[in-house]
């Protein structure tokens, strides 16, 4: 098991390499993410030992469960799944150090209230549903600048770009759309050069389209499948807002 999730770094790592190159991107531009969902802290732990140190969970919960397990070795834990204000105050006590799937002030105003009490600030990327799907979450992308220029002004939130799903489709120009979307919004923003706003990383595309979020910018790529292997439960289980 522990060879095989070797294997599978090694060829994600060659992946990213190879579709830089055809971007005439550098490599170090953009940074692997290990989406560690349903994921024990065993084998979580093979890919940080080999490097891999930065890792992220979709559930308040599971970062709750490895939480121990995985401290022992140093690694950034950012947070991508649908955050629900009354797991704010769980969330800050296993060391997340940005929280990619930001999409609505309600859940800012509340995050920027508990790390006022606790004294910290936090990263945090704006989550925009760039595929328009109502299965997602995600600020439409038309509300996105103004979402952002909101999230600006709260002192303990640092705006450092912007996160997508993008849609899970085989036609690849569609997936694409969804990724120069994000890139677009970005630049628009940049421009706007709005203060605690850095715009630098984009996080886009997964284990079957990363390929194509590289060629279109992204800074992020959030791969959990294609090294882990085959989760036990759906997709769909992580974007229900009640579980």
């Amino acid at each position: 098991m522990s060879k095989d999730i070797l294997i599978n770094i090694n060829t994600i790592t060659e992946r990213i390499a190879k579709a830089c190159a055809l971007s005439g991107r550098d490599q170090s531009e953009v940074k692997l993410l290990l989406a560690t969902k349903t994921v024990t802290a065993d084998r979580i732990k093979i890919a940080l030992a080999a490097g891999q140190l930065l890792i992220a969970e979709n559930k308040v919960q599971e970062l709750k469960e490895k939480y121990e397990a995985l401290s022992e070795i140093p690694h950034a834990n950012h947070f991508i799944g649908h955050l629900q204000t009354n797991k704010i105050k769980d969330l800050l006590k296993y060391n997340v150090s940005c929280i990619q799937s930001l999409d609505r002030f309600d859940l800012a105003e509340k995050l920027h209230q508990r790390l006022l009490f606790e004294n910290k600030t936090m990263e945090v990327l704006i989550q925009v549903n760039t595929s328009f799907e109502e299965s997602k979450f995600g600020v439409s992308p038309e509300e996105t600048i103004a979402l952002t220029q909101q999230v600006a002004q709260l002192s303990t939130l640092k705006i450092k770009g912007l996160m997508t799903i993008g849609l899970l489709s085989a036609e690849v120009e569609k997936v694409r759309q969804c990724f120069r979307l994000l890139k677009d919004i970005q630049q628009q923003i940049l421009t706007l050069r709005i203060s605690n706003v850095e715009m630098q990383e984009l996080s886009m595309g997964m284990s079957g389209d990363l390929e194509v979020a590289i060629a279109e910018g992204a800074t992020i790529v959030r791969v959990g499948t294609a090294i882990f292997g085959t989760r036990p439960t759906p997709d769909s289980y992580y974007w229900n807002e009640n579980q």
